[in-house]
């Protein structure tokens, strides 16, 4: 995958302003470390402000240029706060990168309403209205918008039905909304990876060692190229498969 810079089209994502959620650990935090060496300029949602104060003193020289949001997204009322404050800041909205996750493992049959709808709330209902709520601005800049899902929105594992079922709900939306966006000129984008180093994983694969993941930086590097893009060609899902594993 290329970098901005590269094939002289310039840096396309310098002065960007781009949403991420679940931006203060793990794969959220390396999208908003990459996005900020394009020079974008970033609103950075997390559940705490002190998780997203350390992840933004990470962001380098762009630093400056984080807008901090903490915010509970499975609260719909902070969408437009969300909005109302970047457009405060910068006076338009060019990405939204839905990253923000849980992950529960559990046999199914003592899987409970309570986790069913703490997954599908944040993994699939969440970045549902959060895209509705920035929708009309990303229509003014014929915006991006990149989905993070998982390799279970394609492949289900044993003991994670109800997160199984979260994924493939955010995979059938972002389906669903492309092909609406389409006259809009918006593009919407959906990677899907396999396991990924990061804390989440590391508690429902304790069997798999760190170096044999995916590195949240990789996805991160998939996240900029999809964003990157402004030829007529388009991107439609990156499926991000460990090394080791099986191709196709």
């Amino acid at each position: 995958m290329g970098t901005e810079g590269e094939n002289g089209h310039g840096r396309p994502l310098q002065d960007r302003v781009i949403l991420v959620t679940g931006a203060s650990r793990g794969i959220g935090k390396a999208i908003a470390k990459r996005l900020a060496i394009g020079g974008a300029r970033l609103a950075l949602v997390g559940r705490g402000l002190r998780g997203l104060e350390e992840a933004s003193r990470e962001l380098g020289p762009t630093g400056g240029e984080a807008l901090l949001l903490p915010y509970d997204l499975t609260e719909a009322s902070s969408y437009p706060r969300i909005l109302k404050a970047i457009l405060e800041r910068w006076g338009r909205l060019d990405a939204l990168v839905n990253n923000a996750g849980i992950a529960e493992t559990a046999p199914f049959e003592s899987e409970t309403p309570d986790a069913w709808d703490r997954l599908l709330a944040v993994n699939a209902r969440a970045p549902f209205f959060l895209t509705q709520a920035v929708l009309p601005e990303l229509r003014k800049t014929k915006g991006r918008i990149v989905n993070i899902a998982s390799v279970v929105a394609h492949t289900g594992y044993a003991q994670q039905a109800a997160y199984s079922a979260s994924k493939h709900a955010l995979l059938g939306w972002t389906k669903a909304l492309a092909r609406e966006l389409v006259s809009d000129g918006v593009r919407v984008h959906i990677i899907a990876p396999g396991g990924v180093a990061t804390e989440m994983v590391s508690r429902m694969r304790p069997d798999i060692r760190p170096e044999e993941l995916i590195q949240p930086e990789e996805v991160a590097e998939a996240v900029a190229y999809l964003l990157s893009m402004n030829g007529r060609g388009v991107v439609d899902e990156i499926q991000l498969r460990r090394a080791d594993k099986t191709p196709f």
